[in-house]
């Protein structure tokens, strides 16, 4: 069976009228006669009766246009969905969140606001491949070239968090040293960032005393604040502190800080989407950087 005729026994069976559908599908009332009859010599039934000036559908008729009408509707849809499929994919960023997990969430935030029709995906195991973008750090990154890669570095330093009480509350800087038993409370998931700081402590023969981890960073920003302990924290990617709450001392053992790295992957066809988000995300992490040097 041709899709055309099916099409033209549709417009047939809903005006019950050869010459009006006719003129409805655009060709002479001959041809679409000729094409009923062949769609009909093809099924080996009467799909039409006379009914005075008009036409009726057969019982077989009927029977057919109830199960073919959902699936030529079905079929007409396809080149749509087809495209959207095709659009859906083509806007779908999938990011690798090794590092600055608040950073990029909030960055994603900011970035659908302004283009809704971006979708993300986001990945956070070290060992996939499967990303566009990826986000992570180091203690001292060291480029590598790729000519399918474009990547954006942002040094940050690493402060020791404390409480904002009278044990700390007029000191800038403080060595690890100093500390002796005090409970370290840190974010669960930091992986990368938990072995830069381990690297730093077992330079300066240090080994901080873990009491808590948490999966969110505000649950640590509280329960430093309460006083339950301390711990690291990088200068700006994982949010704000209340220094009415906290203070963000300097570390003197050593020079305790990362890079954020943010590699931009050229592996599409069409990678404008991409590059905006890029763009978009380097120009959130070089603001923070400006906001620094600006302090």
């Amino acid at each position: 069976m041709e899709l055309t005729h099916i099409k033209y026994f549709l417009e047939v069976a809903r005006t019950e009228h050869v010459t009006q559908s006719a003129k409805t599908l655009c060709i002479v009332q001959p041809a679409l006669t000729h094409a009923i009859h062949k769609l009909e010599d093809e099924l080996g039934v009467k799909l039409f009766k006379n009914s005075g000036r008009n036409i009726k559908l057969t019982e077989a008729g009927d029977y057919f246009y109830k199960k073919v009408k959902p699936l030529y509707e079905d079929i007409e849809a396809l080149p749509a969905r087809l495209r959207a499929k095709s659009d859906k994919q083509a806007v779908t960023i999938s990011v690798k969140v090794l590092a600055a997990s608040s950073f990029v969430a909030n960055a994603i935030i900011q970035y659908k606001k302004k283009t809704p029709g971006i979708r993300f995906y986001l990945v956070q195991k070290e060992e996939s491949t499967l990303y566009d973008i990826c986000v992570q750090t180091f203690a001292e990154y060291r480029p590598q070239e790729n000519p399918d890669e474009e990547v954006f570095v942002c040094p940050e330093e690493i402060f020791l968090a404390v409480p904002n009480t009278p044990q700390y509350k007029k000191r800038d800087s403080i060595s690890l040293h100093e500390l002796g038993d005090t409970d370290f409370i840190g974010l669960y998931g930091s992986k990368q960032l938990h072995k830069i700081c381990s690297d730093y402590c077992d330079r300066i023969g240090f080994k901080s005393h873990d009491i808590f981890e948490s999966d969110n960073a505000l649950v640590v920003k509280d329960a430093i604040a309460s006083g339950l302990g301390v711990g690291f924290w990088p200068e700006f990617s994982w949010g704000k502190v209340d220094s009415r709450k906290i203070r963000l001392l300097k570390i003197t053992d050593a020079d305790f800080k990362r890079d954020i790295v943010i590699t931009y992957r050229r592996i599409k066809q069409d990678n404008s989407h991409l590059e905006k988000f890029y763009k978009f995300i380097v120009g959130q992490l070089a603001k923070n950087m400006g906001n620094r040097k600006a302090k």
